[in-house]
């Protein structure tokens, strides 16, 4: 059957509105059509019809009445077998990774943003073409296109299916563009927003070898051939912006949006922490391209566009990935051991200073991300646990439980003394074919991980469906990782999470459950005028006004424009007896012996 396309113009770019027009040959004689309401990879309804507007149908010269069924869902009821052709516009101004956007200086567009649904047409061809685009403009994107590699102004782009159609998305516009090899497989990489002095040959330099890291990773070091990568080849979409931060992965690209100041820049070599998070933000996306967009919740085996999805495994989805992100840049020399262990903590410091871990565990964290992650609030922090964060934490328990069994136990069995998360990883690939897998898959998996396997399950499985701390001191202290304090500030000791300015002073964003500023009757949204008679614009100032041995804070504040007075007590602290909140430190033992030091360069370099 002929192939259903999508023709999307761009008239007046500047009012932000595409204009699409879909072609259905042979319809059906009551056409359904919809727009889904959220991307894989976001968990949240974000309602993409709400920016659809004036849908007009016509069959020949015939002009057809649209019927809408609910907010998503139109019907239109044909008369014959003539192409029915459908005109409509979408609003899109939204500079997100998960949406569409549109100006004079740039487009981007998700397919769950711009492409009606053809109900019962779903398996076949999908194309998408473009009108006249502005001068200078090009196109980017991993679908196949009339000559796979080259940016064509006008398409046709090709699909095989609606469910790929959505899952490339388009950039367009006037943008730098590099490209590489890795594992047999091109690697292209676009930039759009970048100051003129854009270092693109560091970044793609760097790009190339998390790349090569992260197929050695999955495919072993010999993984050369483009039989071994899952994808012909992979596109990069980064749009640089004065602030934002994020990335939304494909089967063979990924959405990302960063500071341009976090890019590198020529004449520049230092390795900024601004560019160390955007080759994390690369790291994680890229490796979803394994970890999520083919080995997946068994849950999203058929994914359902009009609701919900859940699943609770999206602590291993994307907390494992988050564990490997940061990992991956030190296995493949971008940044050094110290620099990784300091990223690490800071991990750690944010989990262990969320309350919501002790209520909420990763198994639920996971399957309300719908209700709680993606719809955050202040007392997010009380309620729920990240499972990004906590699930790293967990990747790293049973990477160094795995990685310090006693040798002693290990030596029976060479697969015990081999046995790793890294393998864990692989041995979950290989099962399920780069297919869907269930919590029982993982934790199989590790049982048959060496002589402790069960054990480690059993306790993984409790872990993941309870909320207590794993034993993290102990464990990478067997890999000598050195774990110690730093001094909290004084937020972190009070419990609070603040916002500064030198115009609006000191606004309270988030009160932690059971800290000294709940006990003190401290909300968020009080704005903090003053303390002990000193005005604030920064909250540690408010300790340069505590007399000698004093530890009561007399705050002044606003709420709700009345003025109101609190005393808060501050918590006693030392770095052997911490606060909630306070910051880890991780470092590397001088003196570890031979085994443990080898133990830690072979995590480190894989």
């Amino acid at each position: 059957m002929a192939a259903i396309s999508y023709r999307i113009e761009l008239p007046e770019p500047h009012t932000h509105y595409y204009h699409v027009t879909l072609t259905i040959p042979a319809p059906a004689a009551v056409q359904e059509l919809s727009l889904p309401a959220w991307i894989p990879g976001s968990y949240l309804l974000r309602e993409f019809a709400r920016h659809l507007s004036l849908l007009t149908a016509r069959q020949g010269r015939q002009d057809l009445q649209v019927e809408q069924l609910d907010k998503s869902r139109w019907q239109v009821r044909c008369s014959g077998r003539a192409a029915l052709v459908l005109r409509y516009r979408v609003y899109a101004f939204d500079s997100s990774v998960r949406t569409a956007f549109l100006d004079s200086q740039r487009g981007f567009f998700n397919g769950t943003s711009l492409c009606l649904r053809v109900h019962g047409r779903e398996p076949g061809e999908h194309i998408v073409s473009f009108g006249r685009l502005p001068v200078g403009w090009q196109v980017a994107t991993a679908m196949d296109g009339p000559a796979t590699g080259q940016y064509s102004q006008y398409g046709p782009y090709s699909a095989s299916s609606y469910e790929e159609l959505l899952d490339h998305p388009f950039e367009l516009g006037a943008f730098w563009r590099g490209q590489f090899e890795a594992g047999g497989a091109r690697h292209e990489f676009v930039v759009s927003g970048a100051w003129a002095n854009l270092d693109g040959e560091r970044l793609l330099r760097d790009a190339q070898r998390i790349c090569e890291t992260q197929i050695a990773f999955w495919h072993g070091p010999v993984a050369k051939r483009r039989e071994a990568v899952p994808f012909k080849r992979y596109v990069f979409l980064l749009n640089a912006v004065d602030e934002g931060y994020g990335g939304l992965e494909h089967r063979a690209s990924t959405a990302l949006i960063a500071p341009r100041r976090n890019l590198p820049r020529q004449g520049f070599a230092e390795t900024s922490d601004g560019y160390v998070q955007l080759l994390g933000l690369i790291s994680h996306e890229y490796f979803h391209t394994w970890n999520v967009k083919r080995m997946k919740p068994a849950e999203f085996a058929v994914l359902d566009y009009d609701r919900e999805n859940y699943t609770e495994l999206l602590w291993f989805f994307e907390g494992f990935t988050s564990y490997y992100d940061e990992l991956m840049l030190v296995r493949s020399g971008l940044i050094d051991e110290a620099r990784y262990l300091k990223l690490l903590a800071a991990t750690v410091t944010g989990v262990l200073g969320t309350p919501g871990r002790q209520v909420h565990s990763l198994a639920q964290a996971s399957f309300e991300a719908w209700t709680k992650y993606y719809r955050p609030d202040e007392n997010t922090p009380n309620a729920t646990i990240s499972y990004y964060g906590k699930g790293a934490l967990l990747a790293l328990t049973l990477d160094m439980s795995l990685r310090s069994q006693p040798e002693k136990t290990a030596k029976p069995s060479r697969a015990a003394k081999a046995a790793t998360l890294d393998t864990v990883m692989r041995g979950l690939w290989q099962h399920s074919q780069g297919g869907p897998i269930t919590e029982a898959d993982i934790l199989a998996q590790l049982a048959q991980s060496g002589p402790g396997g069960p054990e480690l399950a059993v306790q993984a499985a409790q872990w993941v469906h309870g909320t207590e701390d794993f034993p993290l001191p102990a464990l990478l202290a067997r890999l000598g990782v050195q774990w110690s304090n730093d001094t909290p500030n004084l937020a972190q000791r009070l419990g609070l999470r603040v916002s500064e300015s030198a115009l609006t002073g000191v606004q309270i964003k988030q009160v932690l459950a059971g800290s000294a500023a709940q006990r003190a009757g401290l909300s968020a949204g009080d704005e903090l005028l003053a303390c002990n008679g000193w005005r604030l614009r920064r909250l540690d100032d408010a300790l340069l006004s505590l007399p000698a041995k004093q530890v009561r804070l007399q705050l002044l504040l606003s709420r709700d424009q009345r003025v109101l007075e609190l005393a808060v007590d501050l918590p006693e602290t030392s770095l052997q007896s911490p606060a909630a909140g306070t910051p880890v430190r991780l470092s590397s033992a001088d003196k570890a012996p031979a085994r443990v030091a080898a133990l830690r360069r072979a995590w480190l370099v894989g």
